[in-house]
């Protein structure tokens, strides 16, 4: 295979990869959903090193080495980096009880104008009618001993 083609190809994926996690980053409000879309543009990142170390090579050896030594640094950096960020999204989630970064304006400097997002209309409990399934099949018998039975006399 041309080796100028492979390059073109992973940087096309690679591309893509950055672009949607990208996307995702700058849409989504869920932090987790927000902390996966990095990982994602962190892959797209990898896609291209190694694409680029395939195509230069080793002082003139097409042995690749390069662009994956280098890709196995960033994961291992990405690693560390999503172990603190998944400690940092748990002790705030568990502070606030949501893991919607708009909650989290109350962290933001004094003096800070809060973030009001117009275009998202608030969610009521009344308004959440969540879609039941019809029983299907004979109803069981009642369990008279389960019913009779009493923890505490």
């Amino acid at each position: 295979m041309n080796e100028l083609s492979l390059l073109y190809d992973s940087l096309i994926v690679g591309g893509l990869l950055f672009v949607i996690g990208l996307i995702g980053f700058l849409v989504r409000r869920n932090m987790i959903v927000m902390f996966l879309c990095v990982e994602m543009m962190l892959q797209g990142v990898a896609v291209c090193l190694v694409g680029f170390g395939r195509y230069h090579g080793t002082l003139g050896t097409p042995t690749a080495w390069d662009g994956q030594t280098l890709v196995i640094f960033m994961i291992t950096v990405a690693a560390c980096e999503a172990g603190i960020a998944m400690a940092l999204i748990l002790m705030l989630a568990q502070r606030t009880g949501s893991l919607d970064a708009l909650i989290w304006q109350d962290l933001r400097e004094e003096g800070q104008p809060a973030f009001v997002d117009q275009r998202v209309p608030e969610e009521l409990v009344e308004d959440q009618v969540w879609p039941t399934l019809t029983p299907a099949g004979r109803e069981p018998l009642p369990n008279i001993d389960e019913q009779q039975h009493r923890s505490r006399v």
